[in-house]
């Protein structure tokens, strides 16, 4: 049985991580020069939050209700609104391709890859409802069935030699999906060391994100930061303790806007005194 991120959409994981992609996209567009976003694990593109988990709930449903201060979670709040009223459903919610493909400009291009057959077509239609009436829609935006790790080898470098891409896996098997991150990031960088790489990974166990922490700070020949945050302690055996994001070659600034906005965003979505958020360089190499 394969992963549906549906199940999860929405939750304090998916909060974080959606900011942080729509913060490095919006670095990445103070140049003008077009770009690529190569998303590698698309999955479906939107999701219906009507009936709201309690992750959900507890995640999107509590950023939603809140006023926001830092610039990074104004614009989210922003975009997830402008989102809704655009398809007229109160309880949408995008996920990453969505995300980007929202905040595109007509310059940039993005590729959009998905294993799982119906998730694919489900993002192609959420696709072309957001492209209706829009002008300043990116002037490409392809879905590719296929997976995301072995497909990455295609698209890089681009031709525009500015871009991000997003590893975001299941981890249904969180070991070998750790693996296959970090060969998928000394891949990309060795294809394109240029490019922005940015990777979603779940905390769950401390010793095993810091074993990880410890293989790419090794491998990456890049300099790479980590931005994370968890509600629970980072050990502890609920499951998904926190969320983190491994940036390669972060945009300049990058480090110093996390450390501004992370905590605010702790502030929000904390359930507990155990909550804590951080943001800090992992390699300077590059």
């Amino acid at each position: 049985m394969k992963y549906r991120h549906s199940f999860h959409a929405g939750n304090f994981a998916d909060v974080h991580k959606h900011v942080t992609l729509l913060a490095l996209l919006t670095a990445l567009k103070k140049k003008d020069k077009g770009l690529l976003y190569l998303d590698t694990h698309a999955g479906r593109g939107s999701y219906d939050l009507s009936s709201p988990s309690l992750e959900a709930a507890a995640g999107i449903g509590r950023f939603a209700s809140a006023q926001h201060s830092a610039p990074e979670l104004r614009e989210y709040a922003a975009l997830l609104a402008q989102f809704r009223a655009r398809h007229g459903q109160r309880y949408l919610y995008p996920g990453s391709p969505l995300i980007a493909a929202s905040a595109l400009r007509p310059q940039d291009r993005a590729v959009l890859i998905e294993f799982l057959g119906a998730e694919a077509h489900a993002l192609e239609a959420s696709l072309s409802a957001l492209a209706q009436g829009r002008s300043d829609a990116p002037r490409s935006m392809r879905v590719e069935r296929g997976d995301g790790f072995e497909r990455l080898r295609a698209w890089l470098p681009p031709p525009e030699r500015r871009g991000l891409t997003f590893i975001d896996p299941p981890y249904e098997q969180t070991q070998q999906d750790f693996g296959h991150v970090t060969a998928a990031l000394a891949e990309g960088l060795r294809r394109f060391p240029r490019g922005v790489f940015a990777a979603w990974y779940p905390i769950k166990d401390e010793r095993r994100t810091a074993t990880w922490h410890a293989a790419c700070a090794r491998t990456l020949q890049a300099p790479t930061l980590v931005c994370e945050l968890w509600l629970y302690p980072r050990d502890s055996q609920v499951g998904l303790n926190g969320s983190g994001v491994l940036i390669a070659n972060p945009p300049y600034l990058t480090l110093e806007r996390l450390q501004a906005w992370l905590p605010e965003l702790k502030s929000c979505l904390a359930v507990g005194l155990s909550a804590g958020a951080s943001a800090r360089m992992l390699s300077q190499l590059g």
